[in-house]
């Protein structure tokens, strides 16, 4: 299979929701070439989904150029581990410079994804984050301006939406399987595995991941703008932290060094892991970052219970929560019509079959071989009849439910190919998704609702159905 440069480059555009000018005003470069990459931010999913998936299933178009890290031992590892011969810096700017990239995958911690957005457009490349996009409005809005003063798009690599699960569900509201939609209830899960993850790492301070009402539920807020159709207009919330933190019982240096081993449920052994143990461990001497902190340090500063209600231009009401410490993994949504009702879920133990344990939940779900036969049905409620149920079937290999692949795939393979379901998403989706997050924060803090508009120049809109 042959693939141009140039037809990789078109998908940039297309990829990106927010392009107003024509695709092939985004096709530069002649014949065959690869397409030239960088990036920075060398942490797991960096390494793994945009490193070596990218080199093990596209190196016949594409070709990384440059890596860069502030921690010159993750810095090393990644190199080794995606496999590349490209050359390594520590500066950005250095590497965009010598090595002309045309695509730059940012892949650092949250607070700093506007630094290289920014910069990664201003030195005329096209960019790809990892969500989320940032962490706050002032972030947003210097994204949104940058991009609107190039001539070049950023990607957000939002992957929930290209699940065949979560097309389906899109599939029947387009349909108008259940008439005009007018509220919906989604509870999202995660367990004390997943959960406790997120408090182990950088992303327990709300400096340096925004909350999980940004770094998370992104993901499930973009999902909700997509099946809905529509902005999000006015966002009331509350949150706390009562669980992790200081409401533990006791505090450890980190797991590896904690008295209370036998004592604590929580105690993870990160040096069972030789990957954790390469990539992490053995490179805290550069930068300091533990993987492996005590979840009840008191530094902890983000909220382990949050509950948002969102209003949406088009007038749907979406009652939202997230779970960080359930006793299993998944979620719920349920939408409710003029004609019906739809409900759906994913990973409920007690409402389907499942021989995964808990603690491997999460890995399962980010298994990029995973190439199980899934049927998961989806609930359909007709006003004055009987229910009856769909049922979706999931057999392609990647992460996140078939969603991984499908999106790579799309930037890659199928750049031109028509999307019925308009999964692509570009910097206004990534913007929405985090400015509902924003706005719960924000309602947390001051008791009241925060209207959408209030936070960027974006206005929020209902989307036309095509």
């Amino acid at each position: 299979m042959e693939h141009s440069r140039r037809t990789f480059l078109k998908s940039i555009s297309m990829l990106s929701a927010s392009a107003a000018l024509p695709v092939s005003s985004f096709a530069f470069g002649k014949g065959d070439q690869k397409l030239k990459i960088c990036m920075i931010g060398t942490g797991i999913r960096g390494n793994g989904f945009w490193g070596k998936r990218l080199v093990d299933k596209y190196s016949d178009i594409l070709e990384f150029v440059g890596l860069s890290d502030n921690n010159p031992g993750r810095l090393a590892y990644a190199k080794k581990f995606i496999g590349v011969t490209c050359p390594t810096f520590s500066d950005f700017e250095q590497m965009v410079t010598e090595t002309k990239p045309d695509l730059v995958i940012v892949t650092t911690k949250d607070s700093n994804h506007h630094e290289f957005i920014i910069k990664g457009l201003e030195m005329g490349c096209d960019v790809l984050t990892e969500k989320p996009l940032t962490i706050d409005e002032d972030k947003c809005q210097a994204i949104l301006d940058a991009e609107r003063n190039s001539n070049k798009k950023l990607i957000v690599g939002f992957n929930y939406r290209w699940s065949p699960y979560a097309t389906k569900i899109k599939e029947l509201i387009k349909n108008d399987t259940i008439g005009k939609i007018v509220s919906v209830d989604f509870n999202y899960y995660l367990n004390t595995s997943h959960g406790a993850s997120y408090f182990r790492r950088w992303h327990g301070l709300r400096e340096e991941g925004g909350t999980l009402l940004i770094h998370k539920a992104t993901h499930h807020f973009d999902l909700m703008n997509w099946w809905l159709n529509s902005d999000p207009e006015e966002v009331f919330a509350y949150g706390d932290l009562e669980f992790y933190g200081d409401n533990g019982p006791f505090k450890g240096k980190n797991c590896r060094e904690c008295d209370f081993k036998d004592k604590c449920d929580f105690h993870w052994d990160i040096t069972k892991d030789q990957s954790m143990m390469d990539l992490y461990v053995n490179n805290e001497k550069h930068d300091g970052y533990i993987r492996d902190n005590c979840l009840y340090r008191s530094e902890i500063n983000i909220y382990d219970k949050m509950s948002a209600q969102v209003k949406y231009a088009n007038n749907v009401v979406m009652n939202y929560s997230l779970t960080t410490y359930s006793p299993f993994e998944g979620y719920r949504v349920s939408f409710n019509g003029t004609k019906g009702r739809i409900e759906a879920w994913r990973h409920v133990p007690y409402l389907q079959d499942s021989n995964i344990d808990q603690k491997n939940m999460h890995a399962a779900e980010m298994d990029q071989d995973n190439d199980a036969m899934n049927h998961e049905p989806i609930i359909i409620h007709k006003l004055w009849n009987d229910e009856y149920d769909t049922q979706v079937v999931s057999s392609e290999k990647g992460g996140h439910g078939g969603g991984d692949s499908r999106l790579q795939d799309k930037v890659f393979i199928d750049p031109n190919k028509k999307d019925e379901f308009d999964r692509s998403a570009g910097v206004r989706d990534g913007a929405m998704s985090i400015l509902i997050g924003i706005a719960a924060r924000k309602s947390i803090e001051s008791g009241n609702p925060v209207r959408i508009e209030e936070l960027t120049t974006l206005v929020p809109r209902e989307k036309k159905l095509v």
